[in-house]
């Protein structure tokens, strides 16, 4: 147990499983004050200190009761954690307007959704950590995820400018992306070897990424350890390029 972020309110997005339960996880180790673990699904991380919400990004008006909801209960919000998203691929000349219309939505609308939502709070107090989850697929691209790497790319945009715009008036709200590749997730499961294998090989650690992985990268972005990082993309790929 540790105190990185003790007094802390903390809200992580697709908390359930993968990545962001492992993310609820290791935070809940730091003695934090709350940690808003939202969703679509139910089930995650089970603890005192994690608040499973069962909730849609894309339901703004929903968020917005949110935000009421975390500033009524702990007054004040210190890190948001955008790591919700989903996949749905296909080559380009075969991607469906519907395809590309649901990640748009999740991965991009909905980091976007959340922040709006919740970012007034960490104005008020001139404070706070973003943190935006995307995937080596945004900063190199990859085949048959147009949809994707857009998003994931579009994350990259919006903490360059976050970094940037948050600060204006002598706030410190720092905004950083984690970009991991190739995590051991549920979702990676269904990758095809012949895709995944040569990934593998590639990568000069020749393993692919824990989710512990992500989860202790976020944790350093999100506490006072990293108080003069901002506006970072932090590649936890075990030294994949392109």
């Amino acid at each position: 147990m540790g105190n990185r972020l003790e007094g802390k309110v903390v809200v992580v997005t697709g908390g359930a499983r993968g990545v962001g339960y492992e993310i609820c996880k290791r935070f809940a180790e730091e003695n934090p004050k709350a940690i808003y673990s939202i969703d679509m699904s139910e089930g995650g991380f089970e603890n005192e200190k994690v608040i499973p919400v069962k909730l849609n990004i894309c339901d703004r008006e929903a968020l917005a009761a949110f935000a009421q909801r975390v500033k009524e209960e702990q007054g004040h919000c210190d890190v948001i954690i955008n790591n919700a998203a989903i996949t749905r691929d296909g080559m380009l000349h075969k991607m469906t307007e519907d395809k590309w219309d649901a990640v748009i939505d999740v991965n991009l609308k909905g980091t976007f959704n959340v922040t709006q939502a919740l970012v007034p709070m960490m104005l008020e107090q001139k404070k706070g950590s973003i943190i935006c989850i995307s995937s080596g697929s945004g900063v190199y691209g990859n085949i048959g995820q147009t949809n994707y790497a857009a998003t994931k790319a579009g994350l990259i945009g919006m903490v360059y400018t976050w970094a940037k715009e948050l600060n204006l008036h002598g706030e410190e709200i720092r905004s950083n992306v984690i970009a991991p590749d190739n995590i051991e997730t549920e979702m990676a499961k269904s990758i095809p070897a012949k895709i995944l294998e040569p990934l593998i090989a590639r990568t000069p650690l020749k393993r692919m990424c824990k989710p512990i992985e992500v989860a202790n990268t976020c944790l350093f972005i999100a506490s006072d350890e990293a108080s003069f990082i901002n506006g970072q993309v932090i590649c936890v790929n075990g030294g994949l390029r392109l």
